[in-house]
């Protein structure tokens, strides 16, 4: 077949070549889920073999769905976001989907003008991370009457339907554990909370449950980084080398704890026989790393899949069904803390 031939097809020859009708050809497209296996595949045979590309354009002219979704992520720089973009993704595409991916950097202004963005491609539903969003965002959404769900933090209050985990109840299980093992100079490092419900929520539940110890923490004590293994490190070790050292170091995710061990060695200490340090998020390789990190575990796959398929459903069938759902973190006892 000539390029110009190539050029030219069109959902006639694919019905054609694959043996069905026109409204099975599109069904495929647009419903997969609603065509036996046999059938998608010798649709998708002839496409292939034919080069045929849709006018997707066209389509969404007619009010026809885009056949995408957009996730819109703080940053894709690391491990915090990969295993739930990769769910996510697996779980839209049986509905017929396709994921498109942005980042805005922490940046609420820079997320509204990435969902308008998104909005102005006609994707048919938009995830977001946490519940910090401008009201500019949230009306986008709502006068585009856009099919819309919040990931990652759970909020039985939120605004959008959602599916995370509840980071306040993180930050407290994490002091629980430290506490529980007698420690009491306690130290803490957490990512900036501005635009970042997630670190807030995790921050306070550790302070929470530290004040109810009894146990105060010196400001000093308290570092803000970014999600930055060398940052984390830089901080950590400015800590370590003052006159006064904390026995434990909460770190508000693995990435901060990565870089807290890190730093640890770098000056001559052992985790945990002279510092204890835990995480939260166990990331792929927290369990691999040395020591292996104490953690708690949120559950990112488990979170992705669900959202991903509440928001499938909600584009094909009803937006009205989808729900807060929380999903059970875990406290991962491993080698990187140790009882006093």
């Amino acid at each position: 077949m000539s390029d110009k031939d190539k050029r030219n097809v069109d959902i006639f020859a694919v019905a054609n070549a694959a043996k069905v009708s026109i409204s099975t050809v599109s069904r495929s497209f647009n419903h997969p889920e609603k065509l036996k296996p046999e059938t998608r595949k010798r649709i998708d045979r002839a496409v292939r073999k034919l080069g045929y590309i849709r006018n997707r354009a066209a389509q969404t002219m007619h009010g026809i769905r885009s056949g995408t979704i957009g996730l819109i992520v703080p940053t894709m720089d690391h491990a915090i976001f990969s295993e739930l973009m990769e769910a996510f993704a697996r779980s839209v595409e049986p509905h017929g989907f396709s994921m498109l991916v942005a980042s805005h950097g922490y940046d609420l202004e820079k997320e509204y003008a990435v969902a308008r963005k998104f909005l102005e491609h006609r994707v048919d539903g938009v995830a977001l991370i946490g519940q910090d969003h401008s009201e500019e965002t949230y009306q986008l959404l709502s006068q585009n009457q856009t099919p819309a769900i919040s990931i990652w933090n759970y909020d039985k209050n939120s605004r959008l339907p959602c599916v995370g985990a509840d980071n306040l109840s993180a930050g407290k299980l994490a002091a629980s554990h430290l506490v529980e093992h007698g420690h009491r100079d306690i130290a803490m490092i957490f990512a900036p909370r501005t635009g970042n419900d997630r670190a807030k929520g995790r921050m306070d539940g550790a302070r929470q449950t530290l004040q109810a110890a009894g146990i105060s923490v010196p400001q000093e004590w308290i570092l803000q980084s970014p999600y930055s293994l060398s940052a984390a490190k830089r901080d950590v070790m400015a800590l370590l080398q003052s006159t006064r050292r904390p026995t434990a170091l909460l770190c508000g995710n693995d990435v901060l704890a990565l870089g807290a061990i890190y730093a640890a060695q770098t000056t001559g200490l052992s985790v945990p026989d002279d510092i204890s340090v835990i995480g939260i998020g166990d990331f792929k390789g927290s369990a691999e790393m040395y020591p292996a990190l104490t953690t708690i575990r949120l559950p990112a796959q488990r979170i992705g899949r669900i959202a991903g398929e509440q928001l499938s459903d909600a584009i094909i069938n009803a937006p009205s069904e989808m729900r807060r759902i929380n999903c059970d973190i875990a406290l991962r006892v491993r080698d990187s803390c140790r009882p006093l």
